[in-house]
């Protein structure tokens, strides 16, 4: 029988706002290097992630984990905070 939920992607980023209400704004960066010369590009995306007990402020460090869509542009949680900001 196989599993009820297959593994979800994960990612950890910063919450960059916080204004919307049981919503925060989490930039993520990326580094890989470039397909053709190499050296390494940093690529930062951000994600709308839902955050219903408002546990992120501006400046943690979140993991956010990918969900069933909440709303037009919101497909990820806040799993986790990591770390609070200063």
């Amino acid at each position: 029988m196989p599993e009820a939920r297959t593994r979800r992607k994960v990612r950890e980023g910063l919450v960059i706002s916080d204004k919307m209400e049981k919503t925060v704004i989490v930039q993520v960066q990326d580094t890989k290097p470039h397909p053709l010369y190499k050296k390494v590009v940093r690529s930062t995306r951000r994600y709308k992630a839902h955050d219903g007990e408002s546990i992120a402020a501006v400046g943690d460090r979140v993991r956010i984990m990918e969900t069933r869509p909440i709303s037009k542009e919101k497909r990820w949680r806040v799993a986790e905070v990591l770390e609070k900001a200063r």
